[in-house]
């Protein structure tokens, strides 16, 4: 039996400002560092020892995965990896959630959201908010560089760097996973075989590490917040 922890990063500076973030690499709130924090004791109080750590290439991912080690006692290298990174949410990045459901209408911004194919229009490739002018990409390969995604883009590059990366893992040790809320709603589509409407109303909390117990068949026996007072309806369990 192993154990793998899936957490979105804390409360970012834009989380706090209501924009859509995607591939923009912005920092943790003083709020998110303490969410962290406390995640780091939550997952000290189940005794579990973490073998392998991943994160994304963004630094709210990085930074919360650092406090989490330094609350464990645990130096231990991690592994970043672009394929984890927020969903890219192409002409939108930037602008404030409220100001555009009052612009297209709410309906409309859900859609852009949480479907499950639909894709925001290209990001201009000048503007600053593009991956390809954030020097945190600078060694990611320019194909691999999106300009918008959907939830199933993101799924896909989710998954499968799962499945190549860190499924075998599982078999030798256990898991924790630093990422967001569309790459950690990517990972629960997959693991907990969510239908694709059903994954739009998948919401994942910031700071709050999700514990899921995993057989040696990877069948998972369960799945739990650890701090059930900011708990999320995971669907099926």
């Amino acid at each position: 039996m192993s154990y793998l922890i899936l957490i979105r990063h804390g409360q970012s500076e834009w989380n706090l400002e209501n924009r859509f973030t995607g591939w923009v690499d912005v920092d943790l709130t003083q709020n998110g560092k303490l969410e962290a924090e406390k995640a780091g004791y939550l997952i000290k109080k189940t005794n579990i020892k973490i073998d392998y750590y991943y994160s994304s290439f963004q630094l709210r991912a990085n930074h919360t995965l650092k406090i989490i080690q330094q609350i464990l006692n645990d130096e231990k290298k991690f592994l970043k990896a672009w394929e984890l990174n927020e969903r890219h949410y192409g002409v939108l990045t930037g602008l404030n959630k409220i100001e555009m459901g009052q612009k297209l209408g709410e309906e409309k911004v859900l859609q852009f959201r949480r479907s499950w194919n639909l894709r925001p229009d290209p990001l201009d490739k000048k503007s600053k908010f593009h991956p390809l002018n954030i020097d945190t990409y600078k060694n990611i390969p320019i194909e691999k560089i999106p300009d918008t995604e959907s939830l199933k883009d993101t799924y896909e590059r989710v998954v499968n760097y799962y499945l190549l990366e860190i499924k075998n893992k599982i078999e030798k040790g256990n898991i924790l996973i630093s990422a967001h809320g569309n790459s950690i709603r990517a990972l629960c589509k997959y693991l907990l075989n969510i239908n694709e409407d059903q994954i739009s109303k998948l919401e994942i909390p910031t700071g709050n590490p999700l514990l899921l117990d995993i057989d040696e068949n990877q069948k998972i026996h369960s799945c739990k917040y650890l701090d059930q007072d900011r708990s999320k309806d995971l669907l099926v369990f």
